[in-house]
């Protein structure tokens, strides 16, 4: 088989020994145990790889070694861009180390989250982030070990938790529209755990500076459409909103909708601040005030520490707050009249 000739197959291990002019076990040793093979026969293989586009079996290297070298992340929403920079995080760390992520959308709901974890761990994965709000059966009889990534509705027993300190950067936010001369400030948002605690760090600093608490979506999901639906329902309830605080960059995009489709003029008369500082907020578009979750460090520690824990069987779950920062773009500015 050359580069000229069509492939109508995918190359074996078998090729790659008959082009090499070596035997299937020495192929096999060479991809295991490459020390173990002369230099000559290693490069003799090696080139015979390369020239056929042979590529080893996962599967097969799983069964010889034990180990799958992959890591199973599950999410609840892949259009939520804040996984962006998590799995970021997450990747410089374990990409070194030569495993590999897998990922599941779990989607809103106990029996959705608990068959996405079933599915990592029937594929033999070695550590699970969870990056999604958790379900009480979710590691029923799961043996590995597993990392909670941000705020949520509780974390499973045994499991570590790697997470944003969200109700900093909800006093983070409501410091910045107060600073800025606003005192009308509505709050979008939505059930989960994050969205709580970036609630309740809001809520605090606005009620410590003697603001009304104009709060709306808390029984509702974080998405652009519930964004869009709570401002329209600050915006309509409270004309005289200057300014609003959504529970992330999603939920702020839909405020922006709202704003513009009521003729209001943004930063000039509504003040507009996400949270996540996905890229939405930093597309040169949107230009979007937001408060950084410092995503990519978060997706960095959970690796860390579920590395640490395959390494280590024996040590306790790591708990660890990263604190967030402030990016002011321009969706905000100082109150007018």
């Amino acid at each position: 088989m050359s580069l000229n000739t069509p492939r109508t197959r995918r190359p074996t291990i078998y090729d790659v020994a008959r082009s090499a002019g070596v035997s299937p076990s020495l192929v096999s040793l060479v991809l295991q145990n490459p020390s173990k093979v002369s230099e000559k026969r290693r490069e003799a293989v090696r080139a015979a790889m390369s020239e056929l586009g042979y590529r080893p079996s996962r599967a097969a290297t799983t069964l010889a070694s034990s180990q799958t070298k992959s890591i199973g992340l599950v999410i609840d929403d892949f259009r939520n861009p804040w996984f962006v920079d998590l799995l970021r995080g997450i990747e410089s760390v374990l990409s070194p180390h030569g495993y590999q992520v897998t990922l599941a959308d779990s989607r809103p709901g106990e029996n959705r989250i608990t068959e996405a974890v079933d599915g990592l761990l029937s594929m033999h994965v070695e550590g699970l982030v969870i990056a999604a709000e958790p379900s009480e059966s979710m590691m029923a009889g799961a043996w590995v070990p597993a990392v909670v990534a941000g705020w949520r509705n509780g974390v499973p027993a045994g499991a570590g938790l790697i997470t944003n300190d969200d109700d900093g950067g909800g006093r983070m936010a409501a410091e910045h529209l107060i600073g800025l001369g606003h005192t009308r400030i509505g709050h979008l948002s939505g059930f989960g755990g994050a969205a709580a605690h970036r609630r309740e760090g809001f809520r605090g600093r606005i009620l410590e500076a003697g603001v009304e608490v104009r709060i709306a979506g808390e029984s509702h999901g974080t998405s652009e459409e519930d964004g869009y639906a709570a401002a329209c329902w600050v915006l309509d309830h409270h004309p005289d909103t200057t300014a609003l605080f959504a529970a992330n960059d999603t939920m702020a995009l839909g405020a922006l909708a709202a704003a513009k489709a009521r003729g209001l003029s943004v930063p000039a008369e509504l003040s507009v601040i996400g949270y996540d500082n996905s890229p939405l907020a930093k597309s040169r578009y949107l230009d979007m005030t937001s408060v950084d979750n410092r995503s990519d460090i978060v997706g960095s520690g959970v690796a860390s520490a579920l590395l640490a824990r395959i390494q280590d069987p024996t040590l306790e779950p790591e708990r660890k707050l990263i604190e967030p920062d402030l990016i002011v773009r321009g969706t905000t500015a100082r109150v007018s009249g």
